[in-house]
């Protein structure tokens, strides 16, 4: 028997050794391909280490829960040394971390079924102590338990928390709610401790992929590493064709997923048993359950979204709450979310056009489709045939695609003439230009941008800015001016790859729009600015700077915008919503930047603090929901059944209205029409 164990022992550590071999010459590779490719390569040294290993360690345990002061130590050995590790092709440091990883995860999982099967009481004297930065370590395994304890213990009782606002209502119900609860918060805890010990592309690659992204990320936030899944997730987000199951569906707030509809003629459709309503309880895919309340979105979004997830099988339960499994092969699809959309606002002779870009798109690979640039201009051709008076581009939450997309589509709104300059790593100068005369729309125009608008999206606004060809509305955009390309690790396996950095594009005034963002002609308060991702907040960042550039261009006059401008701040001072967004913005900042006092674990506690910002939410809701009395014209052709479509439009049509950045722009252009017709 011991011969066996000691062969057992041999033959795993053989393996270790072959996948950690494996691994090192894939970061190997990924460090060979930033210093070849990368825009600003960085030396691989003691920073390069430091920075790796802290992302690494952060990203299996930040809060400092799961591993002990000793364990911590034993990786922390390694913290000046990955980059030796990398350029002596040595890597059998992974070893150190998976297996201090995994023996953390499975001492979690044990604890974890221990606190299920003891009796807990919702009258403890624990209290929970919050903080900005991480605790220590803490160096017995049981204080670690200990404070999982009391964590699932808070969990539970925000659970029956958020069930009413009627704090005397729940208490009289808390006994037999308390185990209920309990037995839904435990099944969590150790459905998504399963999820990390057995992740779908392995443990020992889960822990290695880690490494590779921190490596990229230190050159700067956009390079980054995938693996198939990964890359044919990222890519959907930019594609309007994916391949798709033929379902949409929406998230309730008790985590499960329910069938918003069922597209028409899709794998979900000729399966005749999936129905608008049913709730997914779980995805099964490449032998790989996900139970959907415990899953990662990371998870989920990948075997939905991934072609190598051909064939999936859903467990789905009926409104009678029958459950069923019905397993479907994905199909080529057009992705609704993606496509471009126009509608005709105002009433009368005055009608304003609105074409809403969700993302700069590409063509499909098989040319049968066309990208956002060709989308967008049948959209103006059928404004245009509506005798529209002006025209709004909104690129609001629009975080980039295609630069040829942006290309293109700039071209389209300008005469002629230079539209960005592209650098690469050596500084040489390459003008991208509009060799078309003649514009698809001279009309007045307005460019509707947030903080959440960024690389593509912002070069294109950058171009309409540099030419006085539309007024910029909207808060500044997030700062991200440099262009990636996706790479083959190995051009023969296809199986990992790497997203590089390799271009940066400056206006053609040679001024660039990085780290700070396309500054609006009018500025107006965006919901939660301050706590939105800017490129200035992220690690590693480009910074911005200038170049020495002459080129010659035609701008249209700058007067009138001006004028528009100068009306515009006067009305935004005056305006009820713009008003409440500052004042809700103050609000929120108060309470994101205040220190959390520590929270006693009783019932009553914990229900005072979750429902502490109801009022805040409230009100912002409230301006969120308030809708103008604006005229939206027209029909948003999106697939599915007639009961569908006009759900789509009446949903994109209420956006519309809630939206006073639409209307502000509206108000806008009338404004540069009337200073036209003067």
């Amino acid at each position: 028997m011991k011969k066996l164990c000691a062969l057992l022992f041999v033959l795993t550590s053989l393996l270790n050794a072959q996948d950690n071999e494996k691994a090192c010459k894939t970061f190997s590779r990924v460090s060979e391909m930033l210093q070849q490719n990368h825009f600003k390569p960085k030396k691989v040294d003691d920073s390069l280490s430091v920075f790796v290993f802290n992302q690494v360690v952060d990203g299996l345990d930040d809060n400092h829960v799961l591993f002990t002061a000793t364990e911590f130590d034993k990786l922390a050995v390694h913290k000046n040394q990955i980059d030796d590790y990398i350029n002596k092709k040595d890597c059998a440091f992974f070893t150190d971390f998976i297996s201090v990883y995994r023996t953390a995860l499975e001492r979690n999982k044990k604890f974890i079924e221990e606190i299920s099967a003891e009796k807990l009481t919702y009258t403890t004297t624990d209290t929970m102590r919050y903080s900005k930065g991480a605790y220590p370590y803490l160096k017995e395994p049981e204080r670690i338990k200990k404070y999982l304890r009391k964590k699932i213990t808070l969990d539970i009782l925000e659970d029956i928390a958020e069930l009413s606002k009627n704090k005397d209502s729940l208490t009289k119900q808390l006994p037999a709610l308390f185990e209920t609860s309990k037995q839904k918060i435990t099944s969590t805890y150790l459905c998504r401790a399963d999820n990390l010990l057995s992740p779908a592309d392995g443990f020992e690659n889960a822990v290695y992929g880690k490494f590779y992204n921190a490596f990229c990320t230190y050159f700067d936030p956009h390079s980054a590493y995938f693996n198939y899944n990964e890359k044919a997730s990222f890519v959907s987000t930019i594609s309007s064709q994916n391949y798709s199951l033929g379902l949409y569906v929406n998230q309730e707030d008790d985590e499960q997923m329910v069938v918003e509809e069922v597209v028409p003629g899709g794998p979900a459709f000729k399966s005749e048993k999936i129905e608008k309503g049913d709730k997914i309880i779980k995805l099964t895919a490449n032998k790989q359950e996900y139970i959907i309340s415990c899953a990662s979105m990371d998870a989920v979004t990948n075997i939905v979204n991934s072609d190598s997830y051909r064939d999936v099988a859903l467990t789905l339960r009926k409104q009678d709450g029958s459950l069923y499994t019905v397993t479907l092969t994905k199909e080529k699809m057009r992705d609704d979310d993606n496509a471009v959309y126009s509608y005709v606002l105002g009433e009368g002779t005055e009608k304003t056009g609105y074409i809403k870009i969700p993302s700069f798109y590409s063509g499909y690979e098989d040319g049968k489709r066309a990208g956002m640039a060709e989308d967008v201009a049948a959209e103006v051709k059928k404004l245009k045939e509506q005798k529209i008076t002006g025209l709004i581009i909104d690129l609001q939450y629009n975080g980039g695609g295609s630069m040829d997309e942006a290309v293109r589509m700039a071209g389209m709104f300008i005469n002629f003439g230079p539209i960005s300059i592209l650098t690469d790593k050596q500084m040489k100068y390459n003008t991208l230009r509009d060799y078309n005369r003649g514009m698809l729309y001279d009309g007045p125009m307005v460019v509707l941008v947030n903080g959440l608008t960024a690389s593509a999206s912002e070069f294109f606004a950058g171009v309409m800015q540099d030419y006085n060809r539309a007024v910029i509305v909207g808060s500044p955009t997030l700062g991200k001016a440099s262009m990636q390309t996706i790479m083959p690790l190995d051009e023969k396996e296809q199986s990992d790859f790497i997203k590089i950095t390799v271009d940066r594009f400056y206006r053609v005034n040679g001024k660039s729009s990085q780290y700070t963002g396309i500054i609006p002609d009018v500025k107006l308060p965006m919901l939660f600015s301050d706590i939105m991702p800017r490129e200035s907040k992220m690690a590693n960042a480009l910074l911005n700077d200038t170049i020495d550039v002459k080129l010659r261009y035609s701008k249209l006059p700058v007067l009138p915008i001006k004028n528009a401008v100068s009306q515009s701040e006067g009305r935004i001072k005056a305006n009820a919503s713009f008003t409440a967004i500052n004042s809700l913005n103050q609000r929120v900042n108060v309470l994101y930047n205040a220190d959390k006092k520590p929270l006693p674990i009783t019932f009553s506690n914990v229900f005072d603090d979750v429902h502490s910002t109801d009022s805040l939410y409230k009100d912002v809701k409230d301006v969120m929901d308030t809708e103008s009395t604006l005229g939206v014209s027209g029909t948003y052709n999106a697939l599915g059944t007639d009961e569908y479509v006009k759900t789509v439009n009446e949903y994109k049509i209420k956006n519309i209205k809630r939206d006073p950045y639409i209307l502000e722009g509206m108000k806008i252009l009338l404004d540069l029409s009337a200073g036209k017709d003067r």
